[in-house]
């Protein structure tokens, strides 16, 4: 095997709960360690608190609470340096950014997003949900509502950064404050609502880096194969 091929190296970090903008802070370090090559691709697992987030496409307008609202509720507000348009982030959600250098052979963000979609999909059956994509944008979605947002960015060197955001435990109302990703008549839901119990948040995170490391043909640090 090359160190391009399936035997390429995936770092996981997990730090818990982090602001919003402390975690851009740390995408973009890892973004110049890794086109620098310091570090390996790496899978960031996280949980923001409440956050609204505006992508490089957004609609102001998508955002349905004002500034007193969003001070009473505890909603921060946050431009996001990447694509797409308004979400929201919070407790009860699995956030995953991947820092990755695509190069040499998956140069092509169609395909990437497709893949990030495939990892979500085969998480969600894995416990028990059956999502797929959807026309209606990008993200996984269940005849309920969408369970998934996805926003990349791919920076020069083709190196990732912010990802994705899957529904667990999420307290669905707080999406009531925003257009989620400038669909109106969209519903949302969770991978909890959809069935009807509660999910550990840890089978959650562990089944979705199996499934990123096999779509993606990386190999996972030894603590994470058993």
């Amino acid at each position: 095997m090359t160190a391009d091929g399936p035997e390429r190296p995936l770092q996981l970090l997990e730090p818990g709960t982090v602001p919003y903008g402390a975690g851009l802070d740390l995408q973009a370090e890892l973004v110049a360690q890794r086109r620098s090559g310091d570090i390996p691709d790496t899978l960031i697992l996280l949980e923001h608190p409440h956050v609204i987030t505006l992508g490089s496409g957004a609609d102001p307008a998508h955002v349905l609470v004002d500034e007193v609202e969003r001070a009473r509720r505890g909603i921060e507000l946050h431009r996001a340096g990447r694509g797409g348009d308004v979400t929201y982030h919070g407790p009860g959600q699995l956030v995953v950014y991947p820092i990755l250098d695509l190069k040499p052979d998956r140069k092509d963000l169609h395909r990437y997003l497709r893949d990030l979609e495939a990892v979500l999909e085969r998480t969600a059956a894995s416990l028990g949900v059956e999502a797929e994509r959807s026309d209606a944008g990008t993200g996984i979605w269940t005849p309920t509502g969408k369970l998934a947002a996805i926003g990349v960015r791919v920076s020069s060197g083709w190196i990732t950064s912010h990802g994705v955001a899957l529904n667990v435990g999420s307290d669905l109302s707080l999406f009531e404050t925003i257009v989620p990703c400038g669909i109106a008549d969209a519903g949302v839901t969770s991978l909890e609502r959809e069935l009807g119990r509660r999910v550990a948040p840890e089978l959650v995170r562990r089944t979705f880096v199996r499934h990123f490391a096999n779509v993606f043909e990386r190999q996972l640090p030894v603590a994470w194969t058993t």
